[in-house]
């Protein structure tokens, strides 16, 4: 019945939501159609407000990229593959597969969004070996997988109102980093993650179809086979030239690699070990290069496990410019701060995490993207939260704790509505489809009960937690 239910809607979106790069398009007519009318503003101060904003955030497109990038690396490196091989031998039942992939997947997704693919080759590894698995079930556990990823290490949010000299503190919107003790690892936080840890594979679990409904991967295939893709070594190897000569010695250089890595791990163990649990976009970005240069052990493993990984990047490449245009017609029209005002007036410091929620899981539908999301919503977000609590009277302190709160709200909302957009699909579908007939619409409608059940851990979570 669920699952029926989630089918529905999933076939609707599917027919109503065109490319997510039209809706940053869309977004960037109806933000100065906005400013036109409701701030009194010429078409022409309009377009110079958005050109203004579309290169300001080139800096934090690349550090989207490189957290994406560096951890798709990571998870087909060889160590990750071992690791999958190990854990795929010892679960031999349908309900131990569902329950693993949404569990493992999790993890990773803590760590770093860009671990979905490592989930993804996981589910293929158990969907295929596994009797009586079904193929659609086990591949939406994998998309499930991802709700937790915004309170994890790689969350854009979190991560970019900790580092210094962010966007918004350039824009004087903040005139301080946001810590990750208000943030990553403050009790809300915690309690959420756990919450949906222990809970999602229960729900994906019961929502396993009657053995007369599986669709295995086999039924599922398409054509023969699909042939096995090289290994990271084996392409790296075949780059060889017949005889050995100096590049390719340098290429495959060991030593050379490991002294880089040296270097990179005494920065990061001197970074944690005088700063504590500092964690921003940096830090974590030079973090996976570092991991990912010692797991593929020489420098030509590690490029070619990066071109693989940049195969993923087009839509942040294409679209962030034209969030940052959004943005620019937003703070530079004052339309951004009406915004912040009107929705200061209608909440309180108790409300207002609960709307800034509701507003990440809208935007996300069109802006399908978590650090794209807060370039569009980061200021008027912070701007009311700021107006909130001067309105209410609260000090510093918990001015800066409700910022925190709402900033996670919005995260939160971007995660939750991902659901049943299935812009992410993009980066593990070719893991998962590869030889068969599943398609994103297939998976949907387990999605959306996904989306269904968060929404009570999110919404309660924003709302009576604290950080």
């Amino acid at each position: 019945m669920l699952g029926q239910i989630g089918s529905f809607f999933a076939e609707r979106f599917r027919r109503w939501l065109p490319d997510s790069f039209i809706f940053a398009l869309i977004l960037t007519l109806i933000a100065a159609v906005w400013a036109l009318f409701a701030m009194d503003v010429g078409p022409v101060k309009i377009a110079q407000a958005w050109y203004k904003g579309f290169w300001s955030l080139l800096a934090f497109a690349m550090q989207m990229v490189l957290i994406l990038v560096t951890g798709y690396a990571i998870a087909i490196s060889p160590v990750a593959t071992r690791f999958i091989d190990w854990l795929a031998a010892r679960i031999n039942t349908p309900i131990a597969v569902y329950a693993t992939v949404i569990f493992v997947g999790q993890i990773f997704s803590l760590i770093s969004w860009g671990w979905i693919v490592l989930t993804a080759v996981l589910a293929r590894e158990l969907g295929t070996r596994v009797k009586g698995v079904d193929y659609r079930l086990t591949a939406a556990a994998v998309y499930a997988s991802f709700l937790p990823w915004h309170g994890g290490l790689s969350g854009s949010i979190p991560l970019t109102i900790n580092t210094p000299e962010n966007f918004l503190i350039k824009a004087g919107v903040l005139s301080e980093i946001i810590p990750t003790t208000l943030t990553l690892t403050c009790p809300m936080n915690i309690v959420i993650n756990l919450a949906l840890l222990v809970t999602l594979p229960i729900l994906f679990v019961m929502m396993r179809p009657s053995d007369d409904k599986v669709q295995s991967f086999d039924d599922m295939r398409s054509g023969d086979a699909p042939v096995k893709q090289m290994t990271v070594e084996e392409e790296a190897a075949s780059l060889s030239l017949p005889d050995k000569c100096l590049s390719d010695m340098l290429n495959s250089s060991l030593i050379i690699n490991m002294l880089v890595v040296l270097m990179g791990l005494y920065i990061i163990v001197d970074h944690f070990a005088s700063k504590g649990f500092d964690i921003n976009l940096n830090i974590m970005n030079f973090l996976f290069i570092i991991l990912g240069m010692l797991a593929h052990k020489t420098p030509i493993r590690y490029v070619v496990a990066m071109k693989r990984a940049c195969s993923n990047v087009s839509g942040i490449i294409l679209q962030f410019p034209f969030y940052a245009g959004i943005m620019g017609i937003m703070m530079h029209t004052g339309l951004g701060q009406a915004v912040a005002t009107s929705l200061a007036a209608a909440t309180s410091p108790g409300s207002f995490p609960f709307v800034a929620f509701i507003t990440g899981g809208f935007i996300n539908i069109f802006v399908p993207s978590g650090g794209g999301e807060w370039a569009v919503v980061g200021q008027p977000i912070v701007e009311a939260a700021k107006a909130v609590a001067a309105n209410a009277g609260l000090a510093t302190d918990a001015t800066q704790a409700l910022i925190a709160k709402a900033s996670m709200a919005v995260g939160y909302g971007d995660s939750w509505t991902n659901m049943i957009q299935p812009f992410w699909t993009l980066t593990f579908f070719p893991v998962v489809a590869a030889g068969c007939t599943l398609q994103a619409r297939d998976i949907m409608g387990y999605t959306f009960v996904a989306m269904l059940w968060s929404f009570v851990i999110f919404g309660l979570g924003v709302t009576f937690l604290p950080v």
